[in-house]
């Protein structure tokens, strides 16, 4: 299974699933990155982080790739 961190500019994917510790999962959860959201890598900065995503093509998000990691997706072709 891949993650959002897994991802690299102009691949799009599907959330699946939000993990991590509590606290966290909630933050990415209040973030939109609910199960069925879609997403677009944009870019990632010159040292790869942080990674830059448009969330249900409404708004831009940026995320460290340690986060990222927790959110695990389903990346189309």
């Amino acid at each position: 299974m891949a993650s959002l961190a897994d991802m690299r500019p102009g691949m799009r994917a599907q959330v699946l699933d939000v993990g991590g510790d509590e606290s966290l999962a909630q933050r990415l959860l209040d973030m939109g990155l609910i199960e069925g959201a879609s997403v677009e890598f944009l870019r990632e900065a010159p040292l790869g982080d942080p990674i830059e995503i448009r969330l249900d093509d409404r708004y831009n998000l940026s995320l460290r790739r340690v986060d990222a990691a927790n959110v695990s997706v389903s990346i189309s072709e």
